[in-house]
């Protein structure tokens, strides 16, 4: 099982407690969760069909709002902590084609920025949404950066949390994060970039390390975790590795020369939010960057890393409640 799977699968309560340094809390559940979709359905998308499920009213006085997961290859579970914004908006969950519950057809050919923007255009279709908010998280911040660069007439209000901008920037503050790590972890993850040059249980428990300091801090709530057991794909590696590789500090796939940053001045910066956690991989000096650029808010979720719904959910639905109904206005 590969490092994100570790993760991915919620085994990191299998690993010691304590890694390089780094506590692995125990995650809380907003107050308000939905852990059961009050709709759902399988939406047909080129390639296949995606999972989709609703909480709340799509007809509610305020506007819906879509969350795009990470990966390439997580799944929606992620996000479950987000239904506690149901009691005032309709909150869209969905799996991308070969992740979580949504078909899995295999094919790399459908791996590709422009079909999984088509997915997010099938998905208001067929709900006959008018307007609605857009969020999305690590790689689903690169979907939703795209879409919000074509300005559709739908957007309401677009939210970038730990971003995908560029790989060659994200390579670089990798390096740099890693080069924070202990010396034991860093030279053993170093080790780790060159194939056959380490142990591969060696070359996991550093990547873990990592993982525990800037991806995410917490073992996942019961409830949650009970949830994403039950996926049939919470995590699609061979999408990972086809197009990003190894690690989330090693570019080998289909992404590793992605660079969106051109796409930043077609933003509408004024509403448009970028969000990043104090102990995140996506990390928040280079973020507030971003958004300086688009012209944009930035937000910055203290004890959290890269996985901030999960991490510190009070304070990241804290900060977007607000944003997002002075953007229904």
């Amino acid at each position: 099982m590969g490092r994100r799977q570790l993760l991915a699968a919620g085994l990191a309560s299998l690993i010691p407690a304590r890694l390089a340094g780094q506590t692995l809390r125990q995650g809380a559940t907003a107050p308000g969760i939905r852990i059961a979709a009050d709709r759902d359905a399988m939406v047909k998308v080129p390639g296949g069909r995606v999972y989709v499920r609703i909480n709340g009213r799509i007809d509610a006085k305020r506007l819906p709002i879509l969350f795009i997961h990470g990966g390439p290859g997580s799944s929606h579970w992620g996000w479950l902590n987000a239904t506690a914004l149901a009691d005032d908006r309709a909150v869209i969950l969905y799996d991308q084609l070969d992740s979580g519950a949504s078909d899995r057809p295999g094919d790399p050919a459908n791996w590709h920025i422009p079909r999984f923007l088509d997915e997010i255009e099938a998905i208001r279709a067929h709900f006959g949404i008018t307007r609605w908010h857009v969020l999305g998280g690590s790689w689903g911040g690169t979907v939703a950066l795209e879409y919000g660069a074509q300005a559709p007439a739908a957007l309401a209000g677009l939210v970038l949390q730990s971003p995908l901008v560029s790989t060659e920037v994200w390579l670089k503050d990798a390096a740099m994060l890693k080069a924070g790590m202990p010396a034991d972890v860093r030279d053993q993850l170093d080790r780790c970039d060159t194939p056959g040059a380490a142990p591969a249980a060696a070359c996991q428990a550093a990547t873990d390390a990592f993982y525990a300091r800037h991806v995410r801090q917490v073992i996942p709530p019961r409830a949650i975790s009970a949830y994403r057991d039950a996926l049939p794909a919470p995590f699609a590696a061979n999408i990972y590795n086809h197009m990003w590789g190894r690690a989330e500090f090693t570019a080998t796939g289909t992404l590793k020369d992605y660079d969106g940053r051109p796409l930043l001045t077609k933003l509408d910066g004024r509403r448009t939010l970028f969000v990043a956690g104090t102990d995140d991989e996506a990390r928040p000096e280079t973020v507030a960057g971003f958004a300086r650029v688009a012209g944009a808010q930035f937000a910055e979720i203290p004890d959290a890393a890269h996985s901030i719904m999960l991490d510190n959910p009070a304070a990241y639905l804290g900060i977007l409640k607000p944003w997002l109904n002075d953007q229904d206005a």
